[in-house]
């Protein structure tokens, strides 16, 4: 039986997945995505910016030292030159797509500093709304190109090998009904791990669905140890918490105690702008001390409609405004800088299986990823994954044994709210490696239970066997105050 040219299939409708999709021309792609309008994903609520070396005085080697200070030193040196190195060709190819970036009375683009950077370099659309600046432009780019179908209302729970390659997804929509599609690839861009952590920026999809599905089918992970805790999370209680935006502190915002102190001076060269893993464990550490941890943005100036208009709305929406008073913060689980195995081209250790932007991890994060770089790797990695899968040759179906490999069925609400709280106390911004070994066995009892259980245990697994602090992953011995 002679097949059609099958599709590229993408799995996700963030940044990543369209950037792979848009690059992948002229190949047919079917993208795939559990929203029907593509929303829904961490990419659309990033309120950072592009970092990228933009600026006479600035470099690639600069924003490369950077990332690799920030990142522990365990980044993989040659993905962090070719990123840091791509970055300005990446702003410019967004900036064709449609993406309006701010500039400044001279016309010349705006550059924000954010934590973890020695300089400005960070580029913003519509203020703190990057993210949503991104989705909007490529979204209307993927919806026009001929050779994306997209399809949305639909979760990927299982995978098709066939001797031993994935060629093939099978889909279900909301009314349970099953499709199986079969593929020249399949990339997964499905997102982070943050919603199954007890409070988290991320929306409530960014759940490890995609990277649980990897595992499964035998794909190997990497540093899935290492979660990055936003330390500035609006603490207005809830699972899926508004983000405060690092760019506040780079414009002039400080963290202070419930008495007025600065909460970083002295405890690190940048103080509120030191990296993100840094100044999480000292917000944890008032906080298990009992006290209570503010953000002071009455100092920021100019008009907060244009300069951090997402940040204005949700505090108001909260009974919060941020020109007048302080803000209370608290760290969340904000994203994964593990993933699935990749190398720079996407390919996953499983045939046929790639994988981009915050599921996978290629390693030039390292142990903690510096701000604003997800965006660009999203962005940067799936146009070079797209390009690659542009250059296979036709396929037209595959014979052999084939069998599907299931993600299996999801935990019970009851059960999923237990193991979040539970990942949040062993696995948070700071860990303690009794309680890991304990979560950990509580999650190998229940693993049957469901996927999220069987991916917390992975997780966990990791953190176990990393017995020294590295960036995010920070160990204390019990009994220690800070």
């Amino acid at each position: 039986m002679k097949h059609a040219h099958l599709p590229i299939v993408v799995v996700g409708g963030g940044v990543a997945g369209m950037a792979t999709a848009l690059a992948a021309a002229p190949a047919p792609v079917r993208l795939l995505c559990r929203a029907h309008d593509g929303s829904g994903s961490a990419s659309a609520l990033a309120q950072g910016g592009i970092a990228a070396a933009l600026d006479p005085h600035d470099s690639a080697a600069a924003h490369a030292g950077d990332t690799v200070e920030a990142g522990a030193h365990h980044n993989d040196a040659a993905a962090v030159q070719w990123l840091t190195g791509e970055a300005p060709c990446t702003v410019a190819w967004l900036q064709q797509q449609g993406v309006q970036f701010d500039r400044g009375v001279d016309g010349n683009l705006q550059l924000g500093r954010e934590g973890g950077h020695g300089t400005s370099r960070i580029v913003h659309a519509g203020g703190d709304a990057t993210g949503a600046a991104l989705v909007h432009a490529l979204r209307a780019r993927v919806q026009a190109a001929a050779h994306v179908q997209w399809r949305g209302g639909v979760d990927v729970d299982a995978l098709l090998l066939c001797d031993g390659r994935v060629v093939g997804v099978r889909t279900c929509d909301e009314r349970g009904r099953r499709q199986h599609i079969e593929a020249a690839a399949v990339v997964l861009a499905t997102g982070g791990v943050g919603a199954l952590f007890a409070h988290t920026s991320n929306p409530a999809g960014a759940d490890g669905a995609g990277l649980a599905l990897g595992l499964a089918a035998g794909a190997l992970p990497r540093d899935l140890e290492f979660v990055q805790f936003h330390p500035t999370a609006l603490d207005v209680g809830g699972h899926c918490l508004p983000l405060i935006t690092e760019a506040l502190r780079g414009a002039g915002a400080r963290l202070t105690d419930a008495a007025g102190q600065p909460l970083m001076r002295g405890l690190h060269p940048l103080g509120d702008l030191a990296p993100r893993d840094v100044v999480a464990r000292r917000v944890w550490q008032i906080q298990r001390e009992g006290g209570k941890v503010w953000l002071d943005a009455t100092a920021v100036s100019g008009d907060w409609n244009i300069r951090f208009p997402t940040v204005l709305t949700m505090c108001l929406a909260h009974g919060l405004d941020p020109r007048r008073t302080l803000l209370p913060v608290t760290p969340a689980a904000h994203f994964h800088m593990g993933g699935l195995a990749t190398d720079l081209d996407g390919r996953s250790t499983l045939p046929g299986l790639y994988a981009v932007g915050e599921v996978a991890c290629n390693g030039v994060h390292g142990a903690n990823r510096l701000a604003s770089n997800s965006l660009l790797e999203g962005v940067a990695c799936g146009r070079r994954l797209g390009t690659a899968l542009a250059r296979m040759a036709p396929s037209y179906g595959w014979q052999g044994r084939h069998g599907w490999v299931e993600r299996g069925d999801g935990l019970p609400p009851a059960s999923l709210a237990a193991l979040r709280t539970l990942l949040w106390r062993a696995a948070g911004p700071v860990r303690e490696a009794p309680s890991l070994r304990d979560a950990w066995r509580s999650c190998t009892a229940a693993a049957d239970a469901g996927w999220q259980m069987r991916l917390a245990r992975s997780l966990l697994y990791a953190a176990l066997l990393r017995r020294h602090s590295l960036g995010a992953h920070c160990l204390e011995s019990r009994g220690r105050s800070g």
